[in-house]
């Protein structure tokens, strides 16, 4: 029996290990994203304290990947580009983003496959933050 591809229904959400799959991989990446000294500018970004932060991402990343909508259900509608455009992020700053992502990922038991997967599919909202936020800067 074939699985369903990755992106269709809620294959990429179960791939993930569901809610407290995410909730893994977001720890993870909140804790490298504090152990490593070539992160400190996109963590100054984010509040001391990482609570809320770790649960907005883990419900984003949950509806994003076919599971429960859970961010819209606890804090409403979000545009991730024009939320993130407050702050002058660069194509540097996406880099480190992403770089904490892969590790955490690959600190997962994720298949080599849907990794790929989700690292390719993150790229996407990381250059939309850099394009809005190169928007509303140069034009300040």
């Amino acid at each position: 029996m074939n699985s369903p591809a990755f992106g269709t229904g809620d294959a990429s959400y179960q791939a993930a290990g569901g809610i407290d799959g995410l909730r893994r991989l977001v720890d993870d990446f909140y804790r490298l994203m504090d152990e490593r000294p070539d992160a400190r500018s996109v963590r100054q970004m984010h509040p001391e304290n990482l609570d809320a932060s770790r649960d907005k991402l883990a419900c984003f990343l949950s509806g994003w990947l076919g599971g429960p909508k859970l961010f819209s259900e606890r804090y409403g509608s979000i545009a991730i580009p024009a939320f993130h455009a407050r702050w002058p992020i660069d194509e540097s700053h996406s880099e480190i983003w992403l770089q904490c992502m892969a590790q955490a990922i690959a600190l997962q038991g994720y298949s080599a496959a849907f990794s790929e997967y989700l690292l390719r599919q993150l790229h996407v909202p990381a250059q939309r933050i850099v394009q809005a936020s190169r928007n509303r800067h140069t034009q300040a």
